[in-house]
């Protein structure tokens, strides 16, 4: 219950931050209830000057640490729940905070690899970048008597502790909703705040990090336009990570490419095409390729960077996605209707009929355009847009690589505005198609589903003797019924009691928070 009153307190500190900065008044009152409009006008009450200027929801998670700030480039993948206005204003948040001094650094290194820094790298700069969970130093480590450069990313000190105490709070705050509002049941918000802890939880553990660097890696080793940085394992642990230094020219140096006489159009088509085969291919890719995130190297190869975020997609996804852009390419609605029920994306008690004709409101306004007018990543926003008229559930893998997608195509498409995204984007998709849904794919499918028959034919008796064991306690619970102790009965009573001691207190002490912050504001 004390924990009930912490979380309530932060969260008031939270809300005044919001006031302050404005984030109430982008809220339509009318959708409000009516005490939830009094307090909308308090909190307007309380706005600073200038307030109503710029993004407002991102300067006020910027003010309020580094959890709230993952929590708003959390939910700009996820217009489901925030809706696409924001989802536009949480695109923005910029995940940049001043480095910690260099001395926190050498002591957050030398703990980590048991050895002083000195002993670790032949030298080590100062940092070049600086995120809400780690910076990035350069360094030189000795290696067969010569010095390599290498990035060396360092996580914050305590700053697992501080996400932990947020997190909670976040979580407290989508129990209490869920508790309350069907919407917010319908939402998912403690799914979304558990992927989200999951999300930042790897993150926090740079060797998950390397792993990921490592896997594509091993996707991408014959790719010809696309590579990835090589870890240094001997120097790498839960709170260090070291691997190559690259040298290559960032995509947003746009001054740089220019200079280098890079072939700016074709510099899209590796974008595209590299993030296409990622998906597809390998079912695996790098989910935050902003400009800053890729390099070009003196090969002209990509260079990705920061693996902290990655999308996977599993076969049956992969199909999804190879087979409605195919179906849009080649105007088969009902086909892409029925690739959404055999993925069992949309409850069978829906007309086929009717989707098709939703998808073919979509597809239809496509074939009356250019193609550099066309946008995957925007019909795959429309898309899920249409799903969830049909009941579809959230699916956070196809919100995510909608939202990568989004940003690819805009990097592409910045380096050539007339890139034919379906032109450049075919041999990848018809590759991949050809491979895995014609002849040889349908082939190893049945081979692997043979397989998948043979495990399960083996496990019949476990799963028979299961059921005999799950029938007999029905049978017994059936004769006898289900029994509640006395002690039971009043404990669980006097549970039901103190939460609503405690959340009638709730809300006393946020109504008083909000009266005394009026009566500040008159009294200045």
């Amino acid at each position: 219950m004390i924990s009930a009153t912490t979380h309530i307190a932060r969260l008031v500190r939270a809300g005044y931050v919001f006031a302050r900065e404005g984030v109430f008044g982008v809220v339509d009152p009318s959708l409000v209830p009516p005490p939830g409009q009094l307090a909308l006008r308090l909190a307007r009450l309380i706005e600073r000057p200038g307030a109503k200027s710029g993004p407002r929801l991102s300067r006020a998670l910027t003010r309020l640490g580094p959890a709230y700030l993952k929590l708003g480039q959390f939910l700009a993948t996820r217009p489901d729940v925030v809706g696409v206005a924001m989802a536009r204003d949480l695109e923005a948040l910029q995940d940049r905070l001043p480095p910690f001094s260099a001395a926190e650094a050498e002591t957050v290194i030398a703990q980590s690899l048991e050895r002083p820094v000195a002993q670790a790298f032949a030298s080590l700069g100062p940092a070049v970048a600086a995120a809400s969970i780690a910076q990035v130093h350069r360094g030189e480590v000795e290696r067969d008597g010569e010095r390599k450069n290498v990035a060396v990313k360092v996580l914050r000190p305590n700053v697992a502790a501080r996400f932990r105490r947020d997190l909670g709070d976040f979580f407290f705050v989508a129990h209490n909703a869920e508790a309350h509002s069907a919407e917010a049941r319908r939402l998912r918000l403690i799914e979304v705040i558990n992927t989200m802890s999951r999300s930042v939880a790897m993150e926090m553990d740079l060797r998950l990090e390397a792993a990921a660097m490592s896997e594509m890696a091993e996707n991408t080793s014959d790719d010809p336009d696309f590579r990835v940085p090589t870890v240094d394992w001997d120097r790498t642990t839960h709170n260090v990570l070291t691997m190559e230094w690259i040298d290559g020219i960032a995509l947003n140096d746009h001054a740089r490419l220019e200079q280098a006489q890079v072939d700016l159009p074709d510099l899209g088509r590796k974008v595209i095409q590299s993030f296409l085969r990622h998906a597809l291919r390998d079912g695996f890719f790098h989910a935050d390729m902003h400009p800053g995130n890729l390099f070009l190297d003196d090969a002209g190869r990509l260079v990705a960077v920061d693996f902290g975020i990655m999308g996977r997609l599993g076969l049956k996804e992969r199909r999804f996605l190879a087979e409605i852009l195919l179906g849009f390419i080649t105007r088969d609605y009902r086909r892409v209707a029925e690739v959404h029920f055999e993925a069992g994306y949309v409850p069978g008690h829906h007309s086929v009929e009717n989707f098709a004709q939703a998808i073919r409101a979509i597809g239809e306004p496509i074939h009356n355009r250019t193609a550099e007018e066309i946008s995957m990543a925007k019909l795959l926003t429309l898309l899920l847009e249409v799903t969830g008229l049909f009941d579809m559930q959230t699916r956070p893998e196809l919100i995510l690589l909608q939202k990568t997608m989004v940003v690819v195509e805009g990097v592409a498409r910045g380096f050539d505005p007339k890139l034919d995204i379906w032109k450049v984007a075919d041999p990848v998709v018809r590759e991949w198609i050809e491979r895995n849904l014609g002849p040889i794919g349908r082939i190893q499918g049945a081979m692997s589903g043979a397989g998948e028959l043979g495990r399960v034919a083996a496990s019949l008796p476990a799963i028979a003797s299961r059921a005999v064991a799950v029938l007999e306690n029905l049978e017994k619970m059936t004769r006898e019924g289900v029994t509640l102790s006395p002690e039971t009965i009043a404990a669980m009573g006097r549970t039901e009691r103190a939460k609503n001691r405690w959340r009638t207190l709730a809300l006393w002490i946020i109504a008083a928070t909000f009266i005394g912050i009026l009566i500040a504001v008159r009294q200045l």
